[in-house]
């Protein structure tokens, strides 16, 4: 039986009760599902600035009966007393609440770092007054910054390229302090390119991935910034799910950590576009001529992304589930129904 099998059994025989934050968001609602559907209490805090209504929707549609063990609050991270009341009674905190988006840090440094620095330790702060037993936050890839090394390994980084980088870096620095200097158990987990369902493709910083699926199912023409050779290590969300899970069920030994959350590999932009493409193209045959158009390199933005995974995989079991192709395969059929629903049959 492999970690995650292990884990959502013990999840199963033993439920507690949960605080994802940012749960209206892309991977908050999917980490809300997961939990419902493994039988746990599960309290949510949101404040819709990014997240959206119709991703809770999705979930309580999906989860069935078990949406009675669910709790929203509307609130937002900046208020400390509304963090106090998201923690209490709280076994473990899934932290996904931030404005993400390099391009959106930089025309915004101050909104990013209210949300980002200001937020997370009122969620700290919060977290350690109610005594909650484990706090597992998403930082982010974007840490590495100018480091050219590559695979990237958690202990080795550079100077960061975005005051969005610079919030997730904090993050770290001040989730380790609580660790160590109040007793909190923290586990970060570094996020590279995570993509699908409930991932929003309308907007000015919409992620790539639904950007370019909704952009072709709209008939419009994708966008690559530079020549399209710029690589990523993209992550399915159920692999996001997996990390999560597994940090907030593993030993004590292994808090006080930040690990590295992808596959483990390397896509090109102008790979992902033929994928989305080929893939859409099997049941939208006009879209399998498309071509995209090239743009400028975006600023802030690195040229090549690998994750090393070994550290993740050694102390906390995980193990990815689905590759790009296999991610792409699975959320395109959601992307299709969401964005162009068939129509009804009494319509």
């Amino acid at each position: 039986m492999s970690r995650w099998d292990e884990a959502r059994a013990e999840l199963r025989a033993r439920p507690r009760r949960w605080l994802v934050t940012g749960a209206a968001g892309f991977i908050g609602s999917n980490l809300a599902e997961a939990l419902l559907s493994l039988g746990q209490e599960v309290r949510a805090l949101d404040n819709f600035s990014t997240g959206h209504q119709a991703n809770l929707d999705d979930v309580r549609a999906c989860v069935g009966p078990a949406w009675d063990r669910f709790e929203f609050l509307r609130a937002d991270i900046t208020d400390l007393d509304a963090c106090r009341a998201a923690c209490e009674g709280v076994d473990v905190v899934l932290h996904q609440a931030a404005l993400g988006s390099v391009p959106r840090s930089i025309a915004d440094p101050l909104a990013t770092h209210r949300s980002n620095i200001d937020g997370f330790v009122n969620m700290l702060v919060a977290a350690r007054d109610a005594g909650v037993g484990r706090f597992v936050y998403a930082a982010s890839s974007s840490t590495y910054g100018d480091h050219p090394g590559l695979p990237k390994v958690e202990d080795r980084i550079g100077r960061p390229l975005s005051p969005y980088a610079v919030t997730k870096y904090v993050n770290e620095l001040y989730a380790g302090v609580f660790q160590r200097t109040y007793g909190l158990p923290v586990i970060g987990l570094r996020y590279f390119n995570v993509f699908g369902r409930r991932q929003d493709p309308d907007g000015a910083y919409a992620a790539v991935i639904p950007k370019w699926i909704g952009t072709l199912l709209s008939g419009g023409v994708c966008r690559i910034n530079g020549d399209g050779e710029t690589s990523r290590d993209f992550c399915f969300i159920d692999n996001v799910v997996q990390a999560n899970l597994l940090a907030a069920t593993a030993a004590d030994a292994h808090t006080d950590q930040v690990y590295n959350v992808a596959v483990g590999g390397r896509t090109t932009l102008n790979e992902v576009f033929g994928m989305i493409r080929d893939g859409l193209a099997a049941t939208r045959p006009e879209l399998a001529a498309a071509r995209p158009e090239h743009g400028e390199f975006r600023a802030g933005d690195v040229r090549h992304s690998q994750a090393d995974i070994g550290k993740i995989q050694e102390r906390l079991g995980y193990r990815p589930t689905h590759t790009v192709g296999q991610g792409l395969e699975a959320a395109l059929p959601w992307y299709v129904e969401t964005l162009c629903p068939a129509p009804s049959a009494l319509g």
